[in-house]
């Protein structure tokens, strides 16, 4: 009997510290962060520049597998599929939540697939003009479109992406008949804003920077809650009339739902240590987003709202699911 005594309590405390074994073990072998987008850009770049700052943390190379195509879902459903052992991460974006509505059969639930680590960055929606459109700020353009209903054109990224959404936002909040038009990325949109071929470019801050400083397109407001250390000039739409208005681009790191816990909360610890970093920070803000930082709990949260707030701005501007 009292063998039996001593070998449950074996048995318990080696339970009991199993996790914390395992947390100890990884990673024992390289590490790969999808992407779901091309080399370049704001989203690649926030995942590299983690990466190399892990790799250096964790004596294990941090690798990027860029995914892209299907406007994010091709990677997004890697990643879900993907063993849920630590060695794949995710660094998803407001595809994932605006996906969840814009598709009527998503090949993965961003809530039930995925297990949100740290958001990681923030960035803002830019609009803008072409300086032919006679509108210095949102009041002027909210009254220029009101007077020429469906007349006035917006440019995005493309069809589902955070700028689009943006501009749905813009109608929706603002009461506002303008034409979406979209574009196969940010580059060829702003192209066409610059000579004139659309009234309005939404797009993230890095890219418009050079068009408001040389006068080719002229700064209307940014989708922030706060204004934007990059173009501090800028106000916001929030504070220009539209109150509450936010559309923002963001990404953060997931990894598959079954991922242990105890990895799910080192890397959300190592991720915060991260973005805390003088020189990561200086980096990011350079590129015109934000560090964020938090819980996994404030990250969830975070995208249970972006869910349903993008899910309200599809239904009401009546964009039938693809």
């Amino acid at each position: 009997m009292n063998k039996i005594k001593y070998l449950l309590i074996v048995t318990g405390c080696c339970a009991a510290i199993q996790p914390a074994l395992a947390q100890q073990a990884w990673p024992q072998r390289t590490v790969r962060v999808i992407v779901p987008f091309a080399a370049g850009g704001n989203t690649d770049f926030t995942a590299r520049s983690m990466a190399t700052k892990f790799t250096e943390m964790w004596g294990q190379q941090v690798i990027v597998d860029n995914r892209p195509g299907g406007a994010t879902n091709i990677g997004s459903e890697i990643a879900a599929k993907a063993p849920p052992d630590g060695y794949t991460l995710f660094m998803g974006g407001a595809s994932n939540a605006i996906n969840m509505t814009l598709f009527a059969k998503p090949p993965y639930d961003t809530l039930r697939d995925f297990a949100p680590i740290v958001l990681s960055v923030q960035g803002a929606n830019l609009f803008a003009v072409h300086p032919s459109v006679p509108a210095k700020n949102l009041k002027q353009l909210i009254a220029l479109a009101k007077s020429r209903p469906g007349q006035l054109n917006f440019a995005s990224s493309g069809l589902g992406s955070s700028n689009h959404m943006a501009g749905e936002l813009l109608k929706v909040m603002a009461g506002i008949n303008i034409v979406h038009v979209p574009y196969k990325g940010n580059a060829p949109a702003i192209v066409d804003g610059i000579a004139g071929n659309v009234e309005i470019v939404i797009s993230g801050v890095p890219a418009m920077v050079p068009h408001l400083q040389s006068g080719r397109l002229r700064a209307i407001g940014i989708g922030s809650l706060e204004r934007f250390p990059a173009v501090p000039d800028v106000p916001t739409l929030n504070e220009s009339g539209l109150k509450g208005f936010e559309a923002t681009t963001w990404f953060g790191l997931m990894a598959p739902i079954k991922t242990p816990r105890e990895i799910v909360a080192r890397v959300n610890a190592d991720g915060n240590k991260v973005l805390a970093m003088s020189d990561i920070r200086t980096r990011f803000i350079g590129e015109g987003i934000m560090p964020k930082g938090g819980t996994t709990e404030s990250f969830a949260q975070y995208i249970r709202d972006e869910i349903a707030k993008y899910a309200n701005v599809i239904k009401k501007a009546g964009i039938q699911p693809m």
